[in-house]
């Protein structure tokens, strides 16, 4: 059988586009599995993993757009929920930044937290390669170094830092990211219609999007993943009073768990 030169080149190029398909399928999820190891890792407590149904780590930091390759920023890591995750997930291959606020030598909120987060980070291998930077909310914060991030996350932060924090936050993230970096935003939601001042803990979510916008991010998508339609975001103690935190202790507990955490806003915005 007569063999065109032109048939050859077809199957060659044939070959090539599948070949590379196939490395891209093997590449994606080699990721994945990266990511859900860290989510399944044993240096995880099983009171953390028990959130996962409310908090949706796999599919939010996919939404984002996560890479184990990515240099990585978590502003306000706190109790280091999402660092368990974060930390091994990129551990050899990315890079993870903590912002978080700084040890000024005092007794106080900010320096206790960095006290607790440092002593966690040296509890165990997974989070050796994690590096702290400083984070000082309504101030100018360098992240990490400018233009270094592919991704910088906040998760349920921006209640706590009034209008003037979030909006110096998010010039922060900005000047961290690359250009094409994504700034990830999940927070309690405040429902429209609710006053904000029976909603202690909520946060508009129109606001957010127009405080990210003044920072010069652009509104990439949003998305329902962290949604949670039975909380109505009034209550005695405000979001506080839904677990995880249950302030009002045994009070209406079960009322309260038949609720579940709260409803989130989970935006990606890109520079």
């Amino acid at each position: 059988m007569y063999i065109t030169t032109q048939t050859i080149k077809k199957v060659f190029t044939a070959s090539i586009v599948s070949a590379t398909l196939l490395c891209s399928g093997f590449a994606s999820a080699h990721q994945h599995t990266q990511l859900e190891q860290a989510i399944a890792g044993e240096h995880r407590s099983d009171k953390n993993k028990a959130r996962d149904v409310f908090r949706h780590p796999k599919e939010t930091l996919e939404f984002f757009g996560f890479k184990p390759s990515m240099t990585v920023v978590e502003i306000t890591p706190g109790g280091g929920w999402y660092t368990e995750i974060l930390a091994p997930a990129v551990k050899g291959k990315g890079k993870l930044y903590g912002a978080q606020y700084p040890d000024t030598g005092e007794d106080n909120y900010y320096s206790n937290s960095r006290k607790r987060l440092v002593k966690k980070l040296a509890s165990n291998a997974v989070y050796s390669e994690v590096e702290l930077t400083n984070f000082v909310p309504r101030q100018e914060s360098e992240l990490a170094p400018a233009g270094s991030a592919d991704l910088v996350l906040t998760f349920r932060n921006l209640h706590n830092w009034r209008d003037e924090g979030v909006e110096q936050v998010f010039k922060d993230a900005y000047k961290a990211l690359k250009k094409g970096g994504v700034l990830g935003v999940v927070e309690h939601r405040l429902p429209e219609g609710v006053d904000l001042k029976k909603a202690v803990g909520y946060v508009s979510q129109a606001k957010t999007i127009a405080q990210a916008k003044a920072a010069g991010f652009t509104l990439a998508a949003s998305s329902e993943i962290n949604a949670n339609p039975k909380d109505k975001a009034v209550y005695p103690k405000g979001v506080w009073t839904l677990p995880p935190v249950l302030r009002l202790g045994e009070e209406d507990k079960a009322k309260y768990m038949a609720i579940g955490e709260s409803d989130r806003m989970t935006l990606k915005f890109v520079k």
